[in-house]
């Protein structure tokens, strides 16, 4: 191995179609990677080290014993990264790849400079960023992006417990993706009855899919910043608790939200802008019902203040991933509305955030 730097960077995600209900088999959803991203470098080193700058973490100690990586800290918010690196370090070990030592280092500007979360997938591209930038540096041949994937996404179930893997999806693959989860019992379980961690990604994912959807060139994708931070992982608890409770409202509910996705994907790829738009409104619709249901504001005040100002201007809009507050996003049907929507945005106390979609996932910047 040579001594030279290598950098990775990864593009954080937002959710566009399908929240909540993707966590069940089959339901699909529609995921964008986003030009924020994660970078992670790594090089030889004489120790293993590891460098987390966004929580002051420098030059932490970690080793690699009996399967599993250990990382020198009492740092909790060391555990994504240390889980990813177990994961991706034993792949090598299974396929007669023994990295040498180094120094692994990961940087986010997913957030805002001061610290603000705008609820951009940062776990699940801090992970990305591990496994590819290690795969990178030491695997003989250049990995494809769905062993980057298949990789990251068992390493974030692993310490996560829960979530579809979408997150991971857009950060591996990159661009505007169609997912259906690989449900993260079903993985969790995989990984614990494994063979191997080669055997498990080399085997068939039975609820898995994922293919790149174009956006029409006639649509403009806008996203606005409500101001709150939401926690997911309490929002799907509440929402998942439906399913129990309720049963008939949460069916209900995959119902619409399955009508309102295929819609949106089909307007996706036959270019068509009214039933795309068709789509994103029912979402919204199946969403604030499922909240309501749920006793949980998915659609806060201000994310339907969003929506509505998305609406009154020809377009629509709606919350994007979890809701309860972070982003909400729309589709305008021209520059001109798209303009329109983000001065009313900033007039109502939304702020407009100056994100697109990305087309790349996961790659090296600087070799």
């Amino acid at each position: 191995m040579d001594n030279t730097s290598m950098t990775i960077k990864v593009p954080g995600k937002l959710m566009i179609a399908g929240e909540f209900a993707v966590l069940e088999p089959y339901q699909k959803l529609a995921v964008t990677a986003v030009d924020r991203f994660v970078y992670a470098s790594i090089e030889q080193s004489e120790r293993n080290t590891l460098t987390l700058h966004d929580f002051d973490l420098e030059e932490l100690e970690w080793s690699y014993e009996a399967e599993e990586v250990k990382i020198h800290s009492d740092d909790k918010r060391t555990q994504f990264v240390c889980d990813a690196m177990t994961v991706v370090y034993t792949y090598l070990k299974e396929n007669n790849v023994q990295p040498g030592k180094f120094h692994l280092a990961i940087r986010s500007e997913l957030d805002d400079s001061s610290g603000i979360k705008y609820g951009l997938g940062s776990s699940a591209a801090v992970v990305t960023s591990v496994i590819t930038a290690i795969l990178n540096k030491f695997h003989v041949e250049k990995p494809a992006s769905e062993l980057v994937f298949r990789l990251a996404a068992i390493s974030h179930v692993k310490t996560q417990g829960n979530g579809s893997g979408a997150d991971v999806a857009a950060s591996s693959f990159g661009g505007m993706l169609q997912y259906a989860s690989f449900q993260a019992e079903w993985l969790l379980d995989a990984y614990k009855n494994r063979i191997s961690i080669t055997d498990l990604v080399e085997s068939t994912w039975t609820y898995y899919d994922a293919k790149s959807i174009q956006m029409p060139k006639n649509v403009y994708f806008c996203v606005g910043w409500t101001g709150k931070p939401a926690s997911t992982s309490k929002l799907v608890d509440r929402i998942l608790q439906l399913k129990s409770d309720n049963p008939e409202a949460f069916q209900r509910f995959l119902n619409a939200s399955k009508l309102a996705v295929d819609q949106f994907l089909q307007g996706m790829e036959n270019a068509d802008v009214e039933l795309l738009l068709k789509g994103v409104k029912q979402n919204r619709e199946a969403l604030a019902t499922v909240g309501k249901d749920a006793d949980t504001p998915v659609e806060t005040p201000l994310l339907g203040t969003l929506c509505d100002l998305a609406e009154s201007l020809g377009g629509a809009g709606k919350p994007s991933g979890a809701g309860g507050g972070d982003c909400g996003i729309a589709f305008m049907p021209s520059k001109q509305q798209a303009d329109e929507l983000m001065k009313a945005w900033e007039e109502a106390g939304i702020k407009a955030l100056s994100l697109q979609s990305y087309q790349y996932g996961a790659n090296i910047i600087i070799e």
